[in-house]
């Protein structure tokens, strides 16, 4: 029975790819073809010309019972909980032509957060979204093209990693991706907290919570991407559809009326050898979005923010990206985000404003170079309109707790990763959550993780 199982998700795999191969003819043949005769160039190096790589991450997340007032729709249960999450990645990458490649990652994924991944902003689990299906699910996560369109003749090697060929590539140079991506592979990038798959956990510390990044509900979305790099500054911008509604699978393919620009800037410093780097990131997004005022004064209990959904709304938002190294092993991170809250979140978390910050380390001073540890403090919050919406009784796709004695709410989150060999990490996490959902009538919660990484 498993073995029918796999053969056939084995064979929809290959359909699926086949199928988004020949899609992307169009942008091969059209709008890469001149970037390709003018990157032609013969490479100082030897590079790869092939890369696959696999990954598997469960993560199994625990939660005793905790006091709770009253509870609604999207609450996080009070009960006593104990949920699991798994991914398996396929990791392929070739090279068509010089500085040219194309990457794509089948993904088979399943299980559940806590509650479903609701009633918690920074939600504690960044491997699973509010898709509560125990059985795998498979999932072409992403397939692009990239184009190296080099500045210069001076070259730097980079190492073969996830989404990445080792070889050559121009120390100054115009890149271009198109295809479906993960918007956070290429924005609001971070050296000490930007993984949960090794890192940290939280929602609201693999990225700026405030920031309401495009995507599917897998976190995934066809997009295009330039990006101007050189050693000191990067410059990225990024087009992203955005889904029919909120929270949904299903993407509006109507650029004209809905799409989301993302555009970063990043100044890297390197002090007598103590490296750092600044990210600017601000972002404007279009869409069929409900108002959470014009829903409350539609209705006088209950209201709905669906009902005043309407094209052409827009949210944007600014956000700020830190990291220092402080010694060769111990490095400080921080983040800081903030939207205008009008309209409803459309894509990630219901946050309007976050602040993060923590440590990371690795183990070279007790003889562990590969283990890593970490802490970290995240307060987010809500605009007015968002939380007098939740007062009244309404709901998000992740709050409603039916009211809202609003309190800011805090995570703190610790962990560490043991590294069990080359390809093998076992990490024990834990984290404590005051007002949970922003309501003090609510927590405070204790979550306990235990999560194993599996690298090929």
């Amino acid at each position: 029975m498993i073995s029918l199982w796999w053969v056939c998700k084995l064979k929809a795999m290959f359909r699926k790819i086949t199928f988004s191969i020949k899609k992307l003819n169009f942008y091969l043949l059209f709008v890469l073809f001149p970037f390709q005769i003018w990157a032609q160039q013969s490479d100082s190096l030897p590079h790869e010309s092939f890369s696959i790589h696999a990954q598997a991450t469960v993560i199994t997340q625990t939660k005793p019972g905790f006091s709770a007032r009253y509870s609604g729709k999207n609450s996080l249960s009070p009960n006593a909980e104990t949920r699991l999450s798994y991914t398996s990645t396929l990791f392929l990458s070739g090279r068509l032509w010089s500085g040219g490649s194309l990457t794509i990652n089948p993904e088979v994924a399943g299980g559940s957060g806590l509650s479903g991944s609701v009633g918690v902003g920074a939600s504690t689990n960044g491997e699973s979204y509010r898709i509560d299906n125990p059985m795998p699910t498979f999932d072409l996560a992403r397939i692009f093209l990239r184009q190296y369109i080099p500045l210069t003749k001076e070259t730097v090697y980079i190492p073969a990693g996830f989404n990445t060929l080792a070889g050559i590539i121009p120390q100054r140079y115009i890149s271009v991706i198109i295809g479906k991506i993960s918007v956070a592979d290429f924005f609001d990038n971070n050296t000490y907290s930007h993984d949960p798959r090794t890192q940290f956990m939280s929602w609201a510390l693999m990225s700026n919570g405030a920031w309401d990044f495009p995507a599917n509900t897998r976190g995934y979305t066809p997009s295009l991407v330039l990006e101007y790099v050189t050693p000191k500054n990067e410059l990225r911008y990024g087009f992203s559809l955005v889904p029919m509604e909120a929270n949904g699978m299903k993407m509006n393919w109507n650029i004209r009326m809905a799409g989301s620009h993302t555009l970063e800037y990043t100044r890297n410093y390197n002090f007598n050898g103590i490296k750092g780097a600044l990210r600017l990131v601000s972002f404007f997004t279009t869409a069929n979005m409900g108002n959470y005022n014009q829903s409350l004064a539609l209705y006088t209990s209950r209201p709905d923010v669906i009902a005043t959904e309407r094209t052409g709304n827009t949210k944007y938002g600014f956000g700020i990206n830190s990291e220092q190294s402080l010694t060769k092993d111990l490095g400080l991170f921080m983040r800081a985000s903030w939207n205008d809250g009008n309209n409803e979140t459309w894509a990630f978390t219901e946050m309007d404003r976050s602040l993060s910050f923590g440590l990371s380390s690795a183990g070279r001073k007790w003889n562990r170079p590969a283990d890593y540890m970490g802490f970290a403090l995240v307060t987010s919050g809500l605009s007015i309109s968002h939380r007098n919406y939740l007062k009244a009784g309404g709901s998000g796709f992740e709050l409603g707790d039916g009211n809202l004695n609003y309190g800011t709410e805090a995570l703190a989150e610790y962990y560490y990763s043991l590294a069990i060999s080359k390809n093998i990490f076992l990490s024990g996490a834990y984290q404590f959550i005051l007002n949970p959902g922003y309501n003090k009538d609510r927590g405070p919660v204790n979550v306990f993780s235990v999560r194993v990484h599996l690298v090929i």
